[in-house]
């Protein structure tokens, strides 16, 4: 006897729903590239398909079924970024689901970065959280898709204020022991002064058309670059030092790391189209404060562009 499908049953309330779909899907995903090892992602997937008021359920085993088709296909060398991944996922949802209008693919990603210290040239890893988005919308045989890639990264702030007093207070005591003008302003200049330090945490993701690219590693560089200093898992004393001067040499607020970021986007991406979607976030983890000091910037490209040559940012 065959059973009755449930899912496409009416419901007792019939109204449409924006998502429905399946969250925290694990997966490993292995991204080829041409003449290099193929990257790994320990990812979770987030699938969604909107559904109409005349349909009781979604069938959610299409999901899990499409996943794992694009999945062979990266593997297979098919797919090359990890946000064309979401796009190929989000394309085919819509094959699968003839209903939905509208399907969503999101993931995040634990990504391992092999890096070196700056001094000792130390080989050690880092884990970059790396977060992909494709939203799909039928039209007409050709659905319109929009992607987006992005990346979560720790980095090092030092307080610009809390620096300027204490630089006022070295100035004073060097004057009160006599060391000359000159001499004053020559160490000051070379040795920068003690302040109070914070753990940044700095997001840009960047929403595109279907067609384009966005490197991840252009994106990674942009968000250690922003802050004050690069930090590592790993540091001999060298090393040690030598990020503790970079850090302090170049002290910066939370706005200056997301407005450097704004700056570095401009500089890397400023020839994709103008209505390109720019999200920034910065969070510095306060070290003598219980609380976190927090700035975000989302504009178009077109829009940032536009503030930047009038000189407003």
């Amino acid at each position: 006897m065959e059973l009755p499908d449930v899912q496409s049953s009416l419901p007792e309330v019939r109204i449409n729903l924006t998502r429905v779909g399946v969250k925290n899907v694990q997966k490993l995903v292995e991204v080829a590239r041409p003449g290099k090892r193929p990257v790994i992602f320990i990812s979770n997937f987030d699938v969604f398909v909107d559904l109409p008021g005349s349909l009781k359920g979604a069938n959610l085993s299409r999901n899990f079924e499409v996943i794992d088709d694009v999945l062979q296909q990266a593997i297979d060398g098919d797919v090359n970024e990890i946000e064309e991944l979401c796009s190929a996922v989000a394309r085919k949802l819509l094959d699968r689901h003839e209903y939905a209008e509208r399907t969503e693919v999101r993931m995040r990603s634990k990504f391992m970065v092999r890096r070196e210290t700056p001094v000792s040239e130390t080989g050690c890893h880092e884990v970059v959280n790396v977060h992909a988005r494709a939203i799909a919308q039928r039209n007409e045989g050709n659905p319109i898709i929009r992607k987006s890639i992005g990346a979560e990264v720790t980095g090092m702030t030092a307080c610009p204020c809390a620096q300027n007093i204490m630089k006022d207070h070295a100035l004073h005591v060097l004057e009160n022991l006599g060391v000359e003008e000159d001499k004053i302003a020559t160490f000051l200049e070379e040795v920068p002064m003690a302040t109070h330090n914070q753990r940044g945490r700095g997001f840009l993701c960047i929403e595109i058309d279907d067609d384009q690219h966005i490197s991840l590693e252009k994106i990674i560089k942009i968000l250690k670059d922003s802050m004050s200093a690069r930090i590592y898992e790993l540091l001999k004393r060298g090393d040690e030092s030598y990020v503790v001067m970079e850090a302090h040499k170049n002290p910066r607020f939370v706005e200056d790391c997301v407005r450097e970021m704004a700056r570095k986007v401009i500089a890397q991406f400023r020839e994709l189209p103008g209505d390109s979607v720019v999200t920034i976030k910065q969070t510095n983890e306060e070290s003598i404060h219980q609380h976190n000091a927090y700035a975000e910037r989302k504009a178009t490209i077109a829009e940032l562009v536009s503030e930047m040559d009038k000189g407003t940012l």
